[in-house]
């Protein structure tokens, strides 16, 4: 119980006179009050003076409030991301925004960038896992991935840290994760299919592909894998969960051959024009997306996803079908042309040929009509 009492001065010769009364501030407290009545002065008018006794309630708010801010705590995650390039950096500015903490680290110096995004850069892999993060993000090129991976101290990291992996392949980070991570790390596969430029006015409802190639059953374990997705579905992601296998026939026949058409396309040097229409708006905004990507990107799609080739080729049989179906109407529309000409050539020289007499004979023959055999035989 709260008590708050007020004392109103008088004279010497007069004791202080004092009330008390009850009042329901609040619902579930019970508050006193003790005040003296007014009374007016010649000179003012006194105000009451409220003291505080006693808080002899409990206080459910502050309670509530820590296991609120306990439970916001339990789902943050220390996140070291290997590879901070463009895509790294935009992943990063995600994580922290949404309050996880970054830890960074590249072949190349980003300290400074790194800095301003409210990451710690390292430039030294051990002081990395030194510092013991929850994850581990690879977002390094799909050719360096082996490597970097190799070269990491695993010593250093706890025994049940989480390998990821944002690479555009598949089945090849997959298996390198396997042959080189002891059992005792879990293993998370994952391709958001979206980037810096395709993602960069939100990540509503653009796809995010994964797959638990190897996780743990402990409750802590799996409660961190679902607050590492739950990133991506805060931001409105589409989850797609499937094999790697699977995610890497799908992306052979859709991103590989949106990069290589975009490549192709580059080759060309379009131009705007001042007539453009909207296809060719499309076409130009294709090769700005996949020219901003490097070339190790648009390699590593060719050389570690096993469908690449077959749809390379497919591709090369495409343009060879259209190429037939094109100069076949040709052909055929100039053998038209040429035949129709000589047919009429050739009627003419028939109609001169029927003015002709037929052996000697001056009389003409109907069209048609069989030969005489008369011969002079003289």
């Amino acid at each position: 119980m709260i008590s708050f009492s007020s004392v109103q001065p008088t004279s010497t010769t007069q004791a202080p006179t004092t009330t008390t009364t009850t009042t329901s501030i609040f619902p579930h407290h019970n508050l006193s009050f003790s005040s003296t009545p007014h009374h007016q002065h010649s000179h003012r008018r006194l105000r009451h003076t409220l003291r505080i006794r006693a808080i002899d309630a409990a206080q459910p708010y502050d309670y509530e409030a820590h296991l609120n801010n306990r439970f916001a705590q339990s789902t943050k995650l220390k996140i070291a991301i290997l590879g901070f390039g463009n895509f790294g950096q935009f992943l990063a500015k995600t994580f922290i925004r949404q309050g996880h903490t970054v830890f960074a680290h590249s072949r190349s110096n980003y300290h400074s960038i790194a800095q301003s995004l409210g990451a710690a850069f390292f430039t030294d892999p051990h002081d990395l896992c030194e510092q013991h993060p929850d994850v581990i993000l690879f977002c390094t090129s799909i050719i360096s991935t082996e490597p970097v991976l190799k070269s990491l101290p695993l010593q250093r990291l706890r025994r049940n840290t989480l390998f990821v992996d944002v690479l555009s392949v598949k089945e090849f980070p997959k298996n390198i994760f396997l042959q080189v991570l002891p059992d005792h790390f879990d293993i998370l596969c994952t391709h958001p299919m979206f980037g810096p430029e395709s993602g960069k006015h939100g990540w509503q409802n653009l796809p995010f592909v994964f797959d638990k190639v190897r996780i743990k059953n402990e409750e802590s374990r799996i409660s961190r894998v679902e607050n590492f997705l739950d990133i991506f579905t805060k931001e409105g992601c589409r989850m797609v969960e499937m094999t790697c296998s699977e995610h890497d026939k799908y992306a052979a026949g859709s991103q590989f051959i949106t990069h290589t058409m975009g490549r192709i396309l580059e080759k060309l040097g379009l131009d705007s024009t001042p007539i453009n229409t909207k296809g060719y708006e499309t076409l130009l905004d294709l090769v700005e997306n996949t020219a901003s990507d490097s070339f190790d990107l648009y390699y590593g799609l060719f050389l570690y996803n096993t469908n690449a080739m077959e749809e390379l080729e497919r591709l090369d049989l495409a343009f060879e079908a259209l190429k037939k179906e094109l100069f076949g109407l040709l052909h055929d529309a100039v053998r038209k042309q040429l035949f129709e000409k000589s047919e009429e050539g050739g009627g003419m020289r028939r109609r001169s040929m029927l003015k002709l007499p037929k052996n000697g004979s001056t009389h003409l023959l109907p069209p048609g009509a069989p030969q005489s055999e008369n011969v002079n035989n003289n």
